[in-house]
């Protein structure tokens, strides 16, 4: 892929690609605002749930980006989207308190729930947790992960992401989570939806090899790598992902796009 000449709008992942904890990547709010001055549709994607899609686009805000909360993607959504398909489901949420908020509508239980909601919850980790979950799981109950990432990038470094509790949840229950973020095919689907575009002319713009632009190609868009946040040179050259596009930051996307 020469150029981003066949593309008419963007899903744009945030951590890592706009911002980092809460700087703003150089040059990211300029190129934002360029590319929707153009009439470039975009949607922000993200699998951060720590925060609220009310707080995500505060805090976007306060960084200097001009986007709506109406235009922000969060796996959290795509989670409470699922189980309101479920008016039957009894769930824990091992979820940050911002985040649980949005799920004030959704039924929990303090016995064995018919469904168990896991995201970012930092330190609350342990043994004694690992196995709490384990048991229900072995009861029958539906592991949904909010996302399953390897790490995630911050000031300090990368840092070991929800991904490894859930793939150990998985091996000893044997059985498989339900993914509601990146790299779910289901969740670049509604937000190719929201843009109102073809999947040939939409591009994923990430920092995550595997989630962003892999997720993004096997659910048949493109994918472009951005060499901030999470990326890795060594890491990227292994995993055999092959992006369809590499820029050194999203400030030069919109270079990329034909006037």
């Amino acid at each position: 892929m020469n150029s981003l000449g066949g593309v008419q709008g963007f899903l744009i992942d945030l951590d890592g690609v706009l911002y980092i904890d809460d700087s703003p990547v150089h040059g990211a709010v300029d190129a934002v605002n360029t590319l929707k001055g153009s009439g470039m549709p975009c949607r922000f994607l993200t699998n951060t749930s720590t925060l609220s899609r009310a707080s995500i686009c505060r805090k976007l805000g306060a960084m200097g980006f001009d986007i709506t909360e109406a235009e922000i993607f969060s796996a959290p959504q795509a989670a409470l989207r699922y189980l309101q398909q479920r008016p039957n489901a009894q769930c824990k949420l091992y979820l940050a308190d911002d985040v649980r908020a949005d799920f004030a509508s959704v039924r929990q239980t303090q016995g064995v729930p018919s469904h168990i909601v896991v995201g970012d919850i930092g330190p609350v980790w342990d043994y004694d947790l690992l196995n709490r979950l384990l048991q229900d799981l072995l009861e029958g109950a539906e592991l949904i992960a909010i996302h399953k990432n390897k790490f995630w990038q911050t000031e300090h470094g990368l840092r070991l992401d929800i991904g490894a509790f859930i793939a150990a949840l998985e091996y000893a229950s044997n059985h498989p989570a339900k993914v509601m973020g990146k790299p779910s095919r289901d969740f670049f689907d509604l937000a190719v939806h929201d843009l109102g575009l073809p999947k040939s002319a939409v591009a994923v713009i990430g920092d995550d090899i595997d989630s962003d632009v892999q997720g993004a190609q096997r659910a048949g868009l493109y994918g472009v790598l951005c060499k901030t946040g999470k990326y890795r040179e060594d890491y990227c050259r292994s995993s055999g992902i092959k992006p369809d596009y590499l820029i050194d930051s999203i400030r030069y996307l919109p270079y990329l796009i034909p006037r």
